[in-house]
């Protein structure tokens, strides 16, 4: 594999695996009534070990990709001395060491007491979002537009990775609506999802259209750049996503009193069709993010 492919690769999977951490952590932790979040602990614990996990080795590889792809090509990824001026003199690998703190975060999360496991773990994937800005386009950059920018990429991941993330442990929530001692807590646990759900979902488009304005000065209409087609088939499928929450929200939800199974089946699928449309959105992310934004 190509080095630069490599570390397409292990954007692709690092930032994934941030946001569905960030947001499912972040959601049981500040939102979700204390008797169903240790309910979907329970039952995604592993998941949520097996995605530290391909964070920290996505992190771990992403160094001598990184090097390799500045470099000459794999020798240079396996170089000592390449490796450590990529590490220490380069934005790169400036932003490599602070997420290689964010990883430790989250691994040693999992040593503390169950019930502070799930913020330990937000706090550290939240912390790796907000990494990621060390090395966007706001790095070509100066000055107080540069820190703006900067802000406004952190506010974007954190929110987009909230919203995102935030739907994974809403599924099994949809399911706790049946049981007769969890309905009113699951319920409750629905109801602050929808209302913070249309703040983030207005948060990640607003942010968004600043980032276009900030980099490209105009709308991504030229798709003789490779870069501004990526980012418009980007919009495309935020504007999808949004769809389905607006409809999941103001179509489904009012069925669970008249239908309550089609219902909440509903609600399950478009949950998982936002979910797999996300995760697209972060893998063209993770391919134009490292082409030049003209």
């Amino acid at each position: 594999m190509e080095s630069t492919s490599a570390l397409e690769l292990c954007r692709f999977l690092h930032d994934a695996s941030l946001m569905l951490l960030w947001g499912a952590c972040a959601y049981l932790t500040f939102l979700v009534p204390r008797s169903i979040a240790d309910i979907v602990w329970r039952m995604s614990a592993m998941a949520f070990f097996l995605i530290t996990v391909i964070a920290a080795l996505t992190m771990l590889i992403s160094l001598p990709a990184a090097t390799a792809t500045i470099g000459n090509g794999w020798s240079d990824a396996l170089d000592f001395g390449t490796l450590h001026d990529v590490l220490f003199n380069t934005t790169v690998g400036q932003a490599w060491q602070v997420q290689a703190v964010a990883a430790a975060m989250m691994v040693c999360a999992f040593l503390l007491p169950e019930s502070r496991r799930r913020l330990g773990l937000a706090l550290g994937s939240g912390f790796g979002l907000a990494a990621l800005s060390l090395t966007g386009h706001a790095s070509m950059l100066e000055g107080s537009l540069r820190q703006a920018h900067r802000a406004n990429d952190i506010f974007h991941v954190l929110t987009g990775g909230g919203w995102l993330g935030a739907l994974v442990p809403l599924i099994p929530i949809l399911r706790l609506l049946s049981r007769p001692e969890c309905r009113t807590d699951a319920g409750l646990a629905l109801r602050r999802f929808s209302k913070v759900g249309h703040w983030a979902v207005a948060f990640v488009i607003l942010s968004g259209i600043v980032n276009t304005m900030l980099i490209l000065k105009r709308l991504p209409t030229d798709w003789s750049s490779p870069y501004q087609k990526l980012l418009a088939i980007k919009i495309a499928l935020v504007a999808g996503m949004a769809l389905l929450a607006v409809l999941n929200r103001y179509v489904f939800v009012p069925w669970i009193g008249r239908n309550p199974s089609r219902a909440l089946q509903a609600l399950r699928l478009g949950s998982i069709a936002e979910i797999i449309i996300g995760i697209a959105v972060i893998g063209l992310v993770a391919v134009f993010g490292t082409l030049e934004p003209v």
